[in-house]
């Protein structure tokens, strides 16, 4: 994903990527912070790294895009009260992807009408995290719709998949299905691009691509 991010920053016209950090190629996000002075940094690292890397963002006065899943609770309230101190915004996505976020938002017109409902999503097997940010995400938005409890998530893990998500409701004689499919990392593109161009626009800490849409 950082390689698929720093390919289409090259490609847009009115942005110019300053710096790439990678510990395996000893370039931390400290030093390329130091020596690019970027007005925004995008972070697909893993879940072990990224509230440190989004707190350094935000202690340096650096715009920060947090695509990383694996961030607790607790942490993000760290992240929303350290960017309320600070001169930079931190947003953050579970998915990145335009039709997945039209997913979840089709979910919650669902969920008023069919509220029994279970989640299954499916990535390719060295993903880290399970069940999924996404799925999490659409798990709160449909219980917040709900008035009641999170839906039941299932994860799949398998060799072939690169990241899917359904939604099944069952009601009085009928299910309705609602899928997304993310076929090629290059579908995430479009959403970073725009959280990179609205970043600087926002207030604090910003959860979700539908605020943005």
């Amino acid at each position: 994903m950082g390689s698929a991010v720093c390919e289409a920053v090259e490609e847009a016209e009115d942005m110019e990527l300053v710096g790439r950090a990678d510990p395996m190629l000893d370039a931390s996000l400290e030093d390329v912070i130091e020596t690019a002075q970027p007005d925004v940094v995008v972070d697909f690292s893993v879940p072990g790294s990224v509230f440190d890397n989004a707190m350094l963002c935000l202690d340096r006065g650096v715009h920060v895009v947090v695509g990383a899943t694996g961030l607790t609770e607790d942490q993000v309230t760290a992240l929303t009260e350290r960017a309320g101190r600070s001169d930079a915004n931190c947003f953050i996505a579970p998915n990145f992807a335009i039709g997945a976020v039209l997913l979840m938002e089709a979910s919650k017109l669902v969920a008023q009408h069919l509220p029994n409902c279970e989640i299954i999503e499916l990535h390719h097997d060295q993903k880290l995290d399970a069940p999924s940010g996404t799925a999490k995400r659409t798990a709160e938005l449909i219980a917040a719709e709900t008035r009641g409890d999170e839906p039941p998530i299932h994860s799949v893990r398998l060799p072939g998949l690169v990241a899917h998500q359904e939604v099944v409701f069952g009601g009085l004689g009928q299910t309705l299905t609602l899928r997304h499919d993310s076929i090629a990392r290059e579908s995430f593109m479009p959403g970073v691009l725009l959280a990179v161009r609205r970043v600087g626009e926002l207030d604090g800490l910003v959860v979700g691509l539908e605020h943005l849409l």
